[in-house]
């Protein structure tokens, strides 16, 4: 229909189109995008699901690692071309057999009767976890405020020889002597990592330097103290190795005996997560922390102090690390320890720290990840011949994947963050600007 419409009359207009694509009035304007695609935008840029892709990816990348590695596949790959099937069924065989395998060793085990024994591996798990995630909170709080604190490791060692110098010579009922060495190993932890704080914020030595350095002391330390006679050294005996904690320090098994690895260890552990998360979110010092994590200078000038943060979140990332010490040497298979009681679990902190996003749930899921990483590649090493460096490999990826964002939504074709699109849009400016 035209304009002019004879019916009408001469001269009479008829109104200009409207309606959804125009967006009113006016003929050029586009209506904005439903705000169902704006939610799925915003869900497809958030970090939890980087973390999730991130760990897919690492599977997936772990899975090739058991095909290559696996004699059975590289036999069938031989003849490929002629009996392709075999490869791609050795291949499945192989990885599936491992994840499996993994699954039944760290969640629940279907080839075993009762109940108890499905459910042990589940219990393992949490029990490997529990260090992972007392040692990833004391790294996740020094990073909120700036910090990296790679001194987990001399954190635990210190606790751990404090809590023996201290308590194991002591006669005390149960109800006395655990909760007293729990808290002489996370004072020990707490004073070690506060030593690193205060020499930060006196003299603006760097804190990794710094920590590096207090490894190797509290190492050598705890190594001089547990081969002296009189110190940490087992009474009557030439080895290297302390006296074993005493039963009346040893954390209780949570569900029985049928269960060694749970204890109430983990019970503790879930309320240093909840102090973490009501430290860092909800106080007026986690404001205060991490304001300073933020931008040291700004929060210079708003008044806080940001030297005395330093010290505070060094105080609490040592008591935390500590409390790992602890679940190592209260635990109820603990038969004495030395300088190798971190068992890895100071440098493995930093990487459940970094998956958890430094938040304490973060860190709490995280490492009951990794404990499960743990607890199943035993069994993976033990019914599929698979090497335990593959899971080793596993937990590097995750890290990896995580630490680069750009590449997981380069991979999965997710939309960019605003940031990422500001630094195009500098970039591309930058080298236009160049051009000309």
């Amino acid at each position: 229909m035209s304009d002019h419409d004879p019916q009408r009359g001469a001269g009479q207009q008829l109104p200009p189109a409207s309606g959804p694509l125009t967006g009113g009035s006016d003929p050029t304007e586009v209506a904005p995008p439903p705000r169902t695609n704006e939610y799925l935008t915003q869900i497809l840029r958030s970090n939890w699901v980087i973390t999730i892709l991130a760990i897919v990816v690492a599977m997936v990348v772990g899975g090739i690692l058991m095909a290559v590695t696996n004699d059975d596949v590289r036999a069938a790959a031989g003849y490929f071309f002629a009996r392709p099937g075999d490869t791609l069924s050795a291949v499945w065989q192989a990885v599936y057999g491992g994840y499996e395998a993994m699954f039944r060793g760290s969640v629940w085990n279907t080839r075993v009767d009762g109940f108890a024994a499905q459910i042990r591996p589940l219990t393992n798990t949490l029990g490997y976890a529990a260090p992972l995630i007392a040692a990833g909170l004391g790294v996740a709080v020094a990073f909120r405020v700036g910090l990296f604190n790679i001194g987990a490791r001399g954190q635990m060692l210190i606790g751990a020889a404090v809590a023996g110098l201290v308590t194991f010579n002591l006669d005390l009922p149960a109800a006395l002597h655990i909760p007293f060495t729990l808290m002489a190993g996370i004072a020990g932890g707490a004073i070690w990592g506060g030593i690193v704080g205060l020499l930060k914020a006196r003299t603006g030595a760097h804190e990794v330097i710094l920590t590096i350095m207090f490894n190797w002391v509290a190492f050598y330390l705890v190594a001089w103290m547990v081969r002296t006679p009189g110190v940490l050294q087992r009474p009557a005996e030439d080895q290297p190795i302390s006296a074993p904690t005493p039963e009346t320090a040893q954390f209780p098994e949570l569900f029985g005996p049928q269960f060694p690895y749970l204890d109430w260890g983990f019970v503790v552990v879930i309320l240093a997560t909840l102090f973490v998360w009501w430290l860092m979110e909800r106080s007026s010092l986690g404001f205060r922390l991490r304001a300073v994590g933020e931008n040291p200078h700004a929060a210079s000038a708003s008044g806080i102090s940001v030297s005395r943060m330093y010290i505070y979140a060094m105080v609490f990332a040592g008591g935390l690390a500590g409390l790992a010490g602890m679940n190592q040497i209260q635990g109820t298979v603990t038969t004495g320890f030395d300088g190798s009681i971190d068992a890895g679990i100071g440098f493995d902190a930093i990487t459940v720290a970094l998956l958890g996003r430094s938040r304490a749930w973060g860190v709490f899921a995280a490492g009951i990840l990794f404990g499960a990483l743990k607890a199943g590649s035993y069994t993976m090493q033990a019914s599929q011949q698979i090497p335990v460096d593959i899971v080793l490999v596993v937990q590097a990826l995750i890290v990896l994947f995580i630490a680069a964002p750009p590449l997981i939504r380069s991979i999965f074709f997710l939309p960019k963050t605003e940031a990422e699109k500001a630094q195009k849009a500098r970039d591309k400016a930058a080298k236009k600007a160049v051009n000309a």
